[in-house]
């Protein structure tokens, strides 16, 4: 069977200084995907970002605070050399065009594999660890079916319909997303998944190589899975399962959601029925899929979509500015408008009546301080601590 075929980034890439200065600042403290940007998108680069944070910390009430160091990302990206590798940045041209029009796209990713099939017109299948013997024998032919359209099947590398849908998968391309870094093997059983799909597809990861994984760490890998992906389908998931934080990833991500209908008195098909009833797809074959996404593929992304210059104009070097003049007032006014409730920035904007760069800075300033975190939707929170 033919491999999927579609177009691949250019060769574009940033300077090994500015790398190595990226590096550190995702692995400085308290720098995630949002704090990130807002960094770039307030000093112009990573290298000022970086020079900024000691400040900025010590503003919000951190006396010390801990920058990644030369040595430290140097070794990490020797070590994805070693494990043969790439780090791809969002400056870099062959970084996943879809993952670009998040919210707040992982700064760089790992890939491992072919990295233009990251790049390729994708569809997510996810389900059930236990899944049951119907389950994963329609996991694996609806991703054979799938991928003979033209598309490349995303998963994460599960047990059960995650294996399945990989294994149906991997004559026209197959994408695993894995918590942990892009050399480890999790679940052991899956070597031989893991290394076909090395050869023949493609393993990303927010991680970096030899991370081993944790809880905590899977609801990051589902948003990749969702991110990566135009829809997302789910076979067959418990009520409390990661599938399910998969598809509402996909929803805030303005994806697809398609749910393959179970029997309502197995607790596997508790989720999917769930999603249906609240509105996803009911999904019976590849073809109920194929005609709801068929709009859009081999097109531009779909209406509803960030532009592409959205996250472009937050990594390139914006005109000199002078920073913004901000009191302890200021301070002390926002501070006093935010709980452990999240709250939607633009809500603070018109609360506290402070400028939206001011409530910005003053953000970046407790969140590096470990006082505040991001919850998502442009949704900020104080944080226990």
């Amino acid at each position: 069977m033919a491999r999927a075929t579609f177009k691949q980034g250019g060769s574009g890439r940033i300077s090994d200084a500015e790398r190595l200065d990226w590096l550190r600042l995702m692995r400085s403290d308290n720098v995630g995907p949002v704090t990130f940007r807002d960094l770039i998108s307030e000093y112009g680069d990573a290298s000022a970002a970086l020079a900024a944070l000691p400040a900025l910390a010590a503003r919000g009430g951190r006396r010390q605070y801990r920058i990644c160091t030369e040595t430290d990302a140097e070794a990490e990206l020797d070590a994805v050399r070693a494990c043969g590798a790439q780090f791809v940045t969002l400056k870099d041209e062959i970084y996943p065009a879809l993952m670009r029009h998040l919210e707040a796209p992982p700064p760089a990713l790992y890939l491992k594999g072919d990295p233009a099939l990251a790049g390729a017109q994708s569809i997510a299948i996810v389900g059930s660890r236990s899944a049951s013997a119907v389950g994963v024998g329609f996991a694996r032919l609806l991703a054979t079916e799938l991928g003979a359209s033209g598309l490349v099947v995303v998963s994460g590398l599960a047990r059960g319909v995650d294996t399945a849908a990989h294994w149906g998968a991997l004559d026209s391309g197959t994408v695993a997303v894995v918590a942990g870094g892009v050399d480890v093997i999790y679940p052991p059983e899956n070597g031989p998944l893991y290394q076909r799909i090395v050869a023949e597809g493609v393993v990303v990861s927010e991680s970096p190589p030899g991370f081993q994984p944790r809880g905590q760490d899977f609801p990051r890998r589902n948003r990749l899975i969702s991110g990566l992906s135009y829809g997302v389908i789910v076979v067959e998931a418990a009520r409390q399962s990661g599938s399910l934080i998969t598809a509402r990833f996909a929803l805030e991500q303005n994806r697809e959601v398609f749910a393959v209908p179970g029997h309502p008195l197995d607790p596997r098909a508790a989720g999917p029925n769930e999603l249906i009833r609240n509105g996803a797809t009911l999904l019976r074959n590849a073809a109920d899929a194929l005609n709801v996404l068929r709009p859009f593929l081999h097109h531009d992304l779909p209406k509803g979509f960030a532009e592409d210059d959205a996250n472009a104009e937050r990594i390139a070097p914006p005109m000199k500015q002078s920073q913004p003049d901000i009191t302890d007032p200021d301070r002390e006014t926002l501070l006093s408008a935010l709980s452990l409730t999240p709250i939607a920035v633009n809500d603070l904007v018109r609360i506290t009546g402070l400028s939206p760069r001011v409530i910005n800075v003053i953000l970046l300033e407790l969140i590096l301080a470990g006082k505040a975190q991001n919850e998502g939707l442009a949704r900020v929170a104080l944080k226990i601590y």
